[in-house]
């Protein structure tokens, strides 16, 4: 099973990126995008628990993050808008199988990981 991330970049605040993520080998019922900022540990940004019909995201993101999947493709993004500063980091796409609501924000829920892809939001 590989889960492959991409889609990162540089960005000015203010601007837009979408971030993807295929698994391969496997089909999940629920992926999630971590991240961590530099010098910081890894966070939660959002997730999507049985095939896309419970989105939960972090405060931080709320309202400018939108997380999306293609079930039949295995595939999950992360549609993100209005960046900031603050959202500089690494971002992990994770995935994994019958995660609750109370454990979407523990890396621990999910068994695999992606590789990471930097994002980087310039002032």
């Amino acid at each position: 099973v590989q889960l492959q991330a991409s889609g990162g970049g540089l960005v000015q605040a203010g601007g837009s990126l979408t971030l993807s993520c295929e698994a391969s080998g496997r089909t999940f019922s629920s992926y999630a995008w971590f991240r961590q900022p530099p010098g910081k540990e890894r966070e939660f940004v959002s997730a999507s628990r049985y095939r896309g019909a419970y989105p939960t995201y972090a405060d931080s993101v709320k309202g400018r993050f939108t997380i999306s999947r293609d079930n039949l493709q295995n595939k999950v993004y992360l549609q993100m808008n209005s960046l900031k500063p603050e959202d500089t980091a690494v971002y992990y796409c994770a995935a994994g199988n019958g995660v609750i609501l109370s454990s979407v924000t523990f890396p621990s829920s999910y068994n695999y990981w992606g590789q990471g892809t930097e994002v980087t939001v310039s002032s």
